[in-house]
């Protein structure tokens, strides 16, 4: 992970900061064994303080000490920008060249890239974001827009997975595309189990042919949790809008309303969500055949599977559960 600013860190960097740093920087032996090795690469105090970083630039006073540099980026797997100091973005100072250079070259070896909210910026004056399709946070799409126009900008979105480079909105958007990671790179019992730990949903929607999974939406709806949470039960069921309004006490429309609300989404698009989610999860972790996971799932026939799968995940169930490994805990095994 790349520390950009390392004096007098403000704020909203050290909590992008830090969700790295929470997501991949602690052993979870019993999730995956091996767990990812973090390093943070930093461009050293002195080199910091001469491209311009103070302590009284709007800063906590924090100083931090990185034990790798920039050119430890190049041979990683995967690279993160979390943030880019906000003289870069809002007054138009330059990124440190040093900066970019490694980026190209990491990006160049191979590596896996990643920013998350403003970390964006960098990588577009990299060069990395050319044609492609990315985000920020909202308060910055504008700005990213106007100074890399090759640059295709969504800020409707969380994240853009765009294979080997993907961005993310500010803040919390950063945790969903870090779990959205770790649901690629290691199956959804381990994100899923991950997010448990920390307390979170292990997933919002966050850009198109994301990997998506079975949590409840957080809500402050007391109404309605129980109401998703049986809806979650019972999905091999073909449920209706007016299923779920009646078991809330709701009428269809206002049940529409309040899940709408609380959720972002519509009540037949958070079903299909969930049901995605599940078929995801038996694919992952069960032999059945895919007519079976279709049932279950309340997806229906194979051919039905195959077309949701391929709209909205962008591979067929098949090519999913070959893309994950099957020695997930607590894998459950089909009858023959």
């Amino acid at each position: 992970m790349v520390v950009t600013e390392e004096i007098g860190l403000p704020s909203w960097d050290l909590y992008e900061l830090s969700i790295p740093c929470t997501v991949f920087g602690k052993a979870q032996a019993d999730l995956a064994d091996p767990w990812y090795d973090l390093r943070l690469c930093g461009m050293g105090a002195a080199a910091a303080a001469a491209a311009g970083e103070r302590p009284e630039d709007g800063g906590t006073g924090l100083v931090l000490r990185t034990g790798h540099g920039l050119d430890d980026l190049v041979g990683a797997d995967t690279v993160i920008v979390p943030s880019v100091p906000d003289a870069c973005v809002e007054e138009g100072r330059p990124l440190p060249e040093a900066l970019i250079l490694a980026l190209r070259r990491a990006y160049d070896a191979g590596a896996r890239m990643v920013s998350l909210c403003t970390g964006a910026f960098a990588l577009a004056e990299a060069g990395l974001l050319d044609g492609r399709r990315a985000t920020a946070h909202w308060l910055h799409t504008a700005q990213l827009a106007e100074r890399y126009p090759k640059v295709r900008v969504d800020d409707s979105v969380l994240y853009v997975d765009d294979g080997d480079v993907l961005t993310s909105a500010g803040l919390t958007a950063g945790l969903d595309l870090c779990l959205h990671l770790v649901r690629r790179d290691l199956g959804a019992h381990v994100a899923n189990q991950l997010a448990r730990r920390m307390v979170v949903p292990a997933h919002r929607p966050g850009g198109q042919a994301q990997f998506i999974d079975l949590s409840v939406p957080a809500t402050d709806d007391d109404a309605l949790a129980p109401v998703l949470e049986w809806a979650r039960s019972h999905l091999d069921r073909p449920l209706t809008v007016r299923d779920l309004a009646l078991r809330a006490a709701m009428s269809p429309r206002t049940f529409y309303r309040r899940l709408q609300e609380a959720t972002g989404t519509t009540p037949l698009q958070w079903l299909l969500t969930q049901r995605l989610g599940r078929a995801q999860a038996l694919l992952e972790s069960t032999d059945l055949p895919i007519e079976k996971v279709g049932e279950l799932s309340g997806l229906g026939t194979a051919n039905n599977l195959r077309h949701h799968f391929l709209r909205h995940i962008g591979v067929s169930p098949s090519e999913y559960r070959r893309a994950f490994p099957r020695s997930v805990p607590g894998a459950v095994r089909g009858a023959g």
